[in-house]
């Protein structure tokens, strides 16, 4: 049972971003001061990544880890009301993020994932950007 009504709950669940969350901008501000240079969520891609660098092919996904669960992942745990829509909720994300990432890698773009609860560590993050982009 939910602990609030349905109007809060929805007003609630409508101010989740999609685009320039903290983790994302997290991850745009490490790119940037590694140097490299990127475009953002790019209309004409796969499930519009959320940074795409056009001269390397290459692109980046910042994944909350609740939405597109997150192996193994603390915070992607699941709700204990109204389980049925949830379940198809998330097994609907989970396909349409393999399908993108699919046509992605079928077009020759090579894509990358980078999970939220990985931005708290910006070394980790930066490591894993410059071994993606190739270094520098």
């Amino acid at each position: 049972m939910d602990i609030v009504d349905q109007a809060t709950r929805s007003r609630i669940m409508g101010r989740i971003r999609g685009k320039d969350t903290k983790p994302e901008l997290a991850v745009r501000r490490i790119a940037h001061r590694l140097g490299y240079r990127y475009r953002l969520h790019r209309a004409g891609l796969p499930g519009r990544p959320d940074l795409v660098f056009p001269g390397r092919r290459k692109v980046v996904f910042v994944h909350g880890c609740y939405w597109h669960r997150h192996p193994g992942c603390r915070y992607a745990y699941s709700p204990k009301s109204n389980i049925d829509f949830w379940t198809q909720k998330f097994e609907n994300n989970l396909r349409r993020d393999l399908a993108a990432l699919t046509q992605l890698r079928d077009s020759g773009w090579d894509p990358l994932i980078i999970w939220e609860c990985e931005c708290a560590n910006d070394e980790f993050v930066a490591a894993k950007l410059t071994a993606h982009l190739g270094g520098r």
